[in-house]
């Protein structure tokens, strides 16, 4: 292909490893900058950077199949493998383009909410835990994910803890994080080790192929996958273990929330969708079964659960936080049906989430930066005062509630159509009940912002003052993307088919036993 021929050939070569490796390395060095904008322009760089990797690593699976990458030429199952599909590869890029856009509107949002000595050391924080987001999607080696998982894990705890300068809660909102994060943490190792008692090996193709050996009837290999799913369960906010989550999102800092928002729970869902179809075999009864009652039961659970939460919020990112524990159950659902078309819709659902979320979380810190609004009462007028930010926040939130022409009405609408497939009409009324909840507490928001009066201070209404242009930016990048694919939905829907296709095939038991060797790429293709 002719556009790959834009990229230098050690991105194609070894880009499966530098999109984790260049943040690792370059968050030490902005831990001892002095200067808080050359640690900003750093991070900056570095995420521009993971984009046009991940952009790289993308179309090259598009274009010729799976990478297969040995760190330091150790082959599989001995040395520790990379490998990217189509499962992982979009994710990546997601992930990429939402640390780039929340980078940008770090600029003005770290200076108002984090002490100026502390400034250098929380981006560093934010680099390691991109990193080990990156490094969770990326890796094939079971324990390598527990790493990245940790790594990942123990930098949010920080970041998360850092709001503190804004609001005390967020330190035990940090505590509680650790608490929990410890254990899902200590459940999915345990799953781990239980499956290299009977496997003998880390590598997640190696052990596919011999739990194909072992069969469905090994009590050790059930009891590993109780573990694993408990333990993601948890990191990805699958109710009824999300209590973490609302104070996570509600005092971290705002440039942190929205990335941890549209990214964290996406990379343990994704870690959750590779074990279960591809290292275990959803062909076994008690996989099928826990995947249809215990997936879906809980999916809908939390749907109806914490869409009622968020009615009664009255804290914008705590109604937000609970509205995205309801959305992970809609990815579970389709996640539940184990069809190819609901694995689509949950999988896509799980990428529009992302671009929807990440949106309204920075627009949200815009309110709180140029008025301090975080309570939903306090968002009077805000269609006047603040109208680009407001509009923006619409956007996405209509795009949450599933109004046509958005990218939330396309998941929704083919996670209806795979209910329908499948026999479950009780799902699509909860569906379609669950949306009507969003309708309420997304609707009372933008009705106090266009259709209350602006607030007076000294009898004087309250003038316009618009979040700055580095907020702007990344808000109106989301929000226009929520309406692009949400009317261009080919190139969004075709990756999630083939992210499906790839769950649909079962365990992956191919064993590469050599390096990824890149075709040659010329011009003229």
């Amino acid at each position: 292909m002719q556009i790959m021929s834009l990229f230098p050939e050690w991105i194609l070569s070894h880009g499966a490893a530098s999109i984790v490796v260049v943040p690792l390395l370059l968050a030490v060095i902005t831990a001892l900058n002095p200067s808080a904008k050359l640690a900003w322009a750093t991070v900056l760089g570095v995420t521009a950077l993971c984009v046009f990797t991940a952009l790289g690593l993308l179309l090259q699976v598009m274009s010729y199949g799976p990478i297969h990458y040995n760190m330091g030429g150790w082959a599989p199952p001995l040395g520790i493998g990379y490998y990217i599909d189509g499962l992982n590869a979009p994710l990546l890029l997601l992930i990429s383009v939402v640390a780039f856009l929340c980078t940008l509107y770090a600029l003005p949002s770290v200076i108002a909410e984090v002490e100026p000595k502390k400034r250098g050391p929380f981006y560093a924080a934010f680099l390691i835990s991109l990193a080990g987001l990156l490094g969770m999607v990326t890796t094939a080696d079971a324990f390598n994910v527990f790493v990245f998982l940790e790594v990942s894990s123990i930098s949010t705890y920080v970041l998360v803890a850092m709001g503190a300068s804004r609001d005390r809660r967020a330190l035990s909102s940090s505590f509680n994080y650790l608490i929990m994060g410890s254990i899902g943490a200590t459940f999915f190792v345990i799953g781990i080790g239980f499956l290299y008692m009977q496997t003998g090996t880390l590598n997640m193709m190696d052990m596919a192929r011999l739990l194909q050996e072992i069969g469905p009837g090994d009590r050790v290999v059930q009891l590993a996958f109780a573990f694993i799913v408990i333990g993601l369960g948890l990191k990805l906010a699958m109710f009824p273990l999300h209590m973490w989550l609302p104070g996570a999102y509600a005092y971290a800092p705002s440039f942190f929330t929205a990335f941890l928002a549209a990214t964290a729970t996406k990379a343990a869902l994704y870690l959750l969708l590779r074990f279960t179809f591809t290292v275990f075999d959803p062909s076994w009864d008690y996989i099928a079964t826990a995947v249809m009652i215990l997936l879906a039961g809980m999916g809908i659970a939390g749907m109806v659960a914490a869409s009622l939460q968020a009615i009664f919020q009255n804290d914008i990112r705590r109604v937000l936080a609970y509205s995205s524990v309801a959305q992970v159950g809609y990815m579970l659902l389709g996640i539940g049906m184990a069809t190819t078309l609901g694995l689509t819709a949950g999988y896509l659902h799980m990428i529009n989430h992302a671009i929807m979320k990440g949106a309204l979380f920075i627009a949200v810190g815009a309110f709180w930066y140029r008025f301090g609004i975080t309570q939903v009462s306090d968002m009077r007028g805000l269609g006047k005062t603040m109208p680009w930010t407001m509009a923006g926040f619409t956007i996405a939130g209509i795009s949450l509630i599933g109004v046509p022409g958005t990218v939330g009405f396309v998941s929704k609408l083919i996670l209806v159509e795979a209910a329908a497939e499948n026999g479950w009409w009780w799902a699509i009324g909860v569906i379609v009940a669950t949306s009507i909840l969003a309708i309420i507490y997304v609707g009372r928001m933008i009705e106090k912002a266009y259709f209350k009066p602006v607030p007076q201070i000294n009898d004087r209404p309250v003038l316009r003052n618009e979040a700055p242009l580095a907020m702007l930016i990344p808000l109106w990048v989301l929000a226009l993307a929520s309406l692009v694919f949400g009317i261009q939905t080919e190139w969004l829907t075709s990756m999630a088919e083939a992210a499906a296709q790839v769950l649909s095939a079962g365990p992956n038991t191919d064993v590469p036993g050599g390096a990824y060797v890149l075709p040659k790429v010329t011009g003229g293709h």
